[in-house]
């Protein structure tokens, strides 16, 4: 499950770590980015619309990438 403390610390920093979530998800526009603003759930609503994804799969690609940074 997901840990609220480690996505405070993202979305505390969001204007770094959007760098690199744009890395990992590269379909992903600044204007994404900016709507986004460090909210998890607006972030596995745009993978998932820009990947063509299933839900759950935007889901496990974002906790992976959470587990990866804080």
């Amino acid at each position: 499950m997901m840990n609220e403390g480690k996505w405070d610390q993202i979305k505390g920093q969001w204007k770094q770590m959007s760098g690199q979530a744009k890395e990992k998800w590269g379909e992903l526009t600044d204007d994404d980015m900016q709507q986004i603003d460090g909210q998890r759930d607006q972030l596995v609503g745009k993978v998932q619309e820009r990947y063509g994804i299933a839900r759950d799969e935007a889901e496990k690609q974002v906790e992976e990438f959470e587990q990866s940074r804080a």
